[in-house]
């Protein structure tokens, strides 16, 4: 069930200068997934106490493709942002350099 909650990282430079500063991780989840759900996926595929979750709906982007140059819509996607108790980190974030 929590396997399909959790989409994946979410991984910028600025997603990782909030991992390293601030203790809060990005994840994109899916659309249907309360924070209750999302709390418990991630605790129990890290293995982290979560203490606070914020989730941000985002827009539907259009782009035109093709020969005719056709109007295609992405879908909307979900973000998580989730901080973990102070000392805990997730190594997918990880990638070294200055804290």
């Amino acid at each position: 069930m929590n396997q399909f909650v959790i989409r994946k990282p979410v991984i910028t430079e600025k997603t990782l200068q909030r991992a390293n500063l601030e203790n809060i991780y990005t994840f994109e989840v899916a659309r249907t997934a309360d924070k209750n759900k999302i709390k418990a996926a991630v605790e129990e595929m890290y293995s982290v106490n979560v203490i606070d979750i914020n989730t941000v709906m985002r827009p539907k982007k259009s782009r035109r493709t093709g020969q005719k140059r056709v109007v295609t819509f992405s879908a909307k996607t979900k973000k998580a942002l989730v901080k973990l108790k102070s000392g805990q980190s997730i190594s997918v974030f990880d990638v070294g350099g200055d804290k």
